[in-house]
Parts: C-alpha cells; sequence; structure tokens
C-alpha cells in the first residue's frame, strides 16, 4: 500500500498524509504572511508615533497615534479627491452595467449574422494590453479636447468585456419561456431587460458593479497621463503627489494609502460573497 495514502483500513489518518497536509498549511501560512505583511507594515506606521517608525528593533505593535490621518485630512485637498474618485467611478459603473446588460443580452437572446465573430472579438480585446494602445489614445483625446477633464477617465471605461461575457452568461441560462411570456405581456427587449432580466441577474450585475468600482477607484496609469490638474484627478494620483510632498514624512503617506484604501476594503467585504455567487454563475433567481 502507499505510504500517502489518505486512510487506514480502521479510518486513521497515515503519519505520511499528515506531513504532507501539514506542510501544505505550512506554505498556505507563509504566502498569506507575504501578501498581508505589507498592508500590516502600512497599519503600523500610520499609527505610529514618529520616532517609532524609524526605531529598531521595529515597533510591530505601535501605540495608537492618529494625528497623521487629521493632518492629512485637514491639510490637504483630500476631499476635493476623494469627491473627484466617487464621481468617476460612480459613473463608470453605471455606463459599465449598462453597456455590458445590452450587449450581453444581444449576444445571449437575439439572432443576428456574425454574433458569433462579435463574441470572438469581445474576447480578443480581453487579450489585448491596454498600454499598446495609449499613444493613439491620448492623440484621440487631445484632439477631441478631453485632456484634464472627467469624461477622458469615464468614457474609456464605458464598457467592459468581463461585464459582457458575465452578463451573457447570465442571460443564457434564463429560460426562454420568460422572454414569450414577457413578450405577450406587451414588453420589448429593453422593458424585458429592465424588469425581467436585470432582477434574475442580480449575482451579476452586483459582481460587475463591484469590479468595475474598484478598477475604477485604483485607475493610476491613466490620470496621470490624461490630466494634470488636481482639480479633475483621482485620490490613486494624489497618493503620488503625497509621496513627493511628504517624501520624509511616512506616517502621513501611509495615513493617506489606508484612507484610500478605506472603503475599497468596507466594500469588498460587504458584497465579496456576491463575486463568488456572480463569478460561479449562482444564485441567479431561477428557481428550478
Amino acid at each position: 500500500m502507499s505510504l500517502i495514502a489518505s486512510r487506514t483500513q480502521d479510518g486513521e489518518i497515515r503519519p505520511g498524509n499528515m506531513v504532507l497536509r501539514m506542510l501544505r498549511w505550512v506554505m498556505v501560512l507563509v504566502i498569506a504572511i507575504g501578501f498581508a505583511f505589507p498592508l500590516y507594515w502600512v497599519l503600523v506606521t500610520a499609527f505610529n508615533s514618529h520616532a517609532g517608525v524609524f526605531s529598531i528593533p521595529p515597533n510591530f505593535v505601535p501605540a495608537f497615534h492618529t494625528d497623521a490621518f487629521f493632518y492629512v485630512l485637514e491639510h490637504t485637498s483630500w476631499a476635493r479627491y476623494m469627491v473627484n474618485t466617487v464621481f468617476i467611478a460612480g459613473a463608470t459603473v453605471l455606463l459599465v452595467v449598462a453597456t455590458s446588460a445590452m450587449a450581453g443580452y444581444a449576444l445571449a437572446e437575439l439572432k443576428f449574422r456574425g454574433q458569433g465573430f462579435f463574441f470572438f472579438a469581445i474576447l480578443g480585446v480581453m487579450m489585448l494590453p491596454s498600454q499598446a494602445l495609449l499613444i493613439p489614445q491620448y492623440a484621440v483625446a487631445l484632439h477631441l479636447h478631453l485632456l484634464n477633464s472627467y469624461w477622458i477617465q469615464i468614457i474609456p471605461f464605458a464598457s467592459s468585456t468581463f461585464g459582457v461575457i458575465l452578463f451573457r452568461q447570465f442571460f443564457k441560462s434564463l429560460p426562454r419561456e420568460y422572454w414569450e411570456v414577457a413578450r405577450l405581456s406587451g414588453l420589448g427587449h429593453l422593458r424585458y431587460i429592465l424588469k425581467v432580466a436585470l432582477p434574475l441577474a442580480r449575482p451579476a450585475v452586483v459582481t460587475v458593479v463591484l469590479l468595475t468600482f474598484i478598477t475604477s477607484w485604483n485607475q493610476f496609469q491613466w490620470p496621470l497621463i490624461m490630466t494634470t490638474s488636481h482639480a479633475v484627478q483621482p485620490i490613486e494620483v494624489a497618493l503620488s503627489h503625497y509621496m513627493q510632498t511628504y517624501e520624509a514624512n511616512w506616517r502621513r503617506l501611509t495615513s493617506a494609502v489606508l484612507l484610500a484604501l478605506a472603503p475599497v476594503v468596507i466594500l469588498f467585504l460587504l458584497l465579496q460573497r456576491h463575486i463568488v455567487d456572480g463569478v460561479a454563475g449562482r444564485d441567479s433567481g431561477v428557481k428550478s
């Protein structure tokens, strides 16, 4: 018999299998610490005292100092950057949900020439790196006088290939009888999407909303290149300014980082279950 069998005939775990299980847990723990330690260090630095940040040995359990947070909130344009980011992310979410739902419905329910080609073209777009189109996109934005505006940070991200594919899969799972009943009730395709399909595809909607919001919130390269005015720049670009302004004050910089992370982390923790359900295709609202 193999030394690494799961159990013996009397149900006891073999020693070899127990060692492998312990090694797996040790590996998982090491990887988890590797991912969590940078965030923990940011947290420690933000709440530490100025002397404690550079103390040797390092102070891993700092005192609770909040003056750096109040300094960032009171002596910088933090509120303005936050309003910019919320507006850009919110507008992007609305446009992405609208365009993705309509495109996904068209690919799932409507029959038209070239339907398969359009679907595979959308898949192909996912493989194209955004950096490859950065220069021509900048030239177009310059020609249309969209630089240094909110719209240059919203319009290019008004569609999502992932959102289209996710909505397509959800709409294809809906029974055809739903559309037949809706059509007999006088509903057109648009009203059917709004009143029937989207409510049933709630996990897909929540998934697209959350992932789009996080992606838009974390945008850095695009607004850094397309905007130079602080009046329209988002929070991630503001952090790069703080890196220059507070180059020697790591407490204020890490405090700004935590303030930028907080809304996204809270939103993700509240809605993470819907992401799993949405990507896995569970809980679509259709009862068998």
